[in-house]
Parts: structure tokens; sequence; C-alpha cells
């Protein structure tokens, strides 16, 4: 009984990479988190995902990266436009 409770309480590893992805940017409620890191501890697979992932925003944030505003965007598309 206790073990097929527990078995439906799982996530599929789908689901797990969403929480892993909303956990690195602080979206991921704490019952997400909990059912993430019990997932992580049987999924060898996820758990090598979840610490690929953790490397990667790390590196992005050190590296300062930003993205162009949407003005900046249209101004690079019309000489895009023009020189081609």
């Amino acid at each position: 009984m206790f073990k097929s409770k527990m078995v439906q309480r799982m996530i599929s590893c789908e689901k797990a990479a969403d929480i892993c992805t909303k956990a690195q940017y602080n979206e991921a409620t704490f019952v997400e988190r909990l059912k993430l890191k019990f997932h992580l501890i049987y999924c060898k697979v996820c758990a090598a995902y979840a610490k690929q992932n953790t490397k990667l925003t790390s590196l992005c944030s050190k590296a300062n990266l930003h993205s162009f505003s949407k003005m900046e965007k249209e101004k690079m598309k019309e000489r895009i436009r023009r020189h081609a």
C-alpha cells in the first residue's frame, strides 16, 4: 500500500526537467522542489541534467549577458533589410 502511493506521487522525467528549470529562476514552489529532490535521488539521468543546468545558469550569470530591447532588435532588422 505505501509503495503504490509513493509510486503515484513520483514525477516523470519530463516534469522533473520542467521543475528544474523553474527552480533555476526561483519560480518553483517548495512542493515542486521537494518532488524534484526525491526524483533526483533515484534518477541519475535527471540528476546529471540538473547539475549541468545549474552550471549553465551559473556561467550565464557570470558572463553578464544581456539581450537587446525590442527597439534595438527592430533597428537591427531594418539595417539588415537595407543591406540585403
